[in-house]
């Protein structure tokens, strides 16, 4: 049967570095965890506007109007509420007026909406790099990817889950555009604040250490030891681990893949 690349994604490799053990519960062994929180119907909205007023509009000249941005709007409207169309529309609207005509010019992004995709081989073993953005622009030295946040209390994601981002997202784009990543913004819809931060080279060196203990811990399958602390009180699989509790309760069956994991040579 043929081997695939193992995939992975920022989500993951920030599971896999908080404790291996809680990684091996979710994506190996195949225990579910819970949802937290049901569909976010304005922000999905929100999403696809922005992106309809980049792909689809011609270009032709310097910027779109009123008119363009609300029919973007009101072909993404079907399933709110007359008070969140009112609300997202105002969202819109304050984008427009502060992300956009300030430039004079709506410049043409790289991409719209797309996914991240891209290859590493580490000790031994390939992986597939995934994640999704919203828009990737060019700069003229590298790339910028931005991110859109459009929750009601919105928070700024953890340092160590940024690192991760930044350093896979510079390793996955590299080899698509041939082009660095130089940073992410994350703009948050409501509130029209903007949060760059700068990729470094030590973004890449961080996930390509975090890969490589996954890597082991994938050849060697009693590697999966625990990293205690914080987290431990609110991990989703506590009652089933030992370091959590003296006497954990066993694992529930699950039905498990055959995972395939792809070795690389070198010759």
């Amino acid at each position: 049967m043929l081997a695939m690349a193992y995939l992975l994604s920022a989500t993951k490799l920030k599971s896999y570095a908080q404790c291996p053990r809680a990684y091996y519960f979710r994506y190996e062994y195949g225990l579910k965890q819970p949802s937290m929180f049901g569909a976010a119907v304005l922000g999905t909205a929100l999403h696809g506007a922005l992106a309809q007023l980049y792909q689809d509009w011609h270009y032709q000249e310097p910027l779109p109007s009123e008119e363009w941005l609300r029919y973007c709007w009101e072909n993404q409207i079907g399933a709110l509420t007359a008070a969140q169309v009112e609300e997202g529309w105002q969202i819109l609207w304050r984008y427009f007026e502060t992300e956009i005509v300030p430039l004079g010019v709506m410049q043409r992004p790289l991409a719209t909406e797309g996914r991240i995709q891209g290859l590493t081989q580490v000790n031994g073993l390939e992986f597939r790099l995934t994640g999704r953005y919203d828009r990737l622009d060019s700069l003229e030295d590298g790339l910028e990817l931005i991110d859109y946040k459009s929750a009601k209390n919105p928070k700024l994601p953890e340092a160590e889950t940024v690192d991760l981002q930044l350093g896979l997202y510079s390793l996955a784009l590299e080899q698509r555009y041939g082009k660095l990543l130089r940073r992410m913004s994350l703009l948050f819809l409501r509130t029209g604040e903007r949060v760059t931060y700068e990729v470094t080279y030590e973004h890449r060196r961080q996930v390509e250490s975090v890969i490589g203990g996954l890597a082991l811990s994938l050849r060697e399958e009693e590697a999966w030891q625990p990293r205690c602390g914080e987290q431990c009180g609110q991990c989703a699989y506590g009652k089933y681990c030992s370091a959590v509790e003296d006497d954990p309760e066993p694992l529930p069956e699950v039905r498990q893949k055959t995972r395939k994991l792809q070795l690389c040579f070198s010759f």
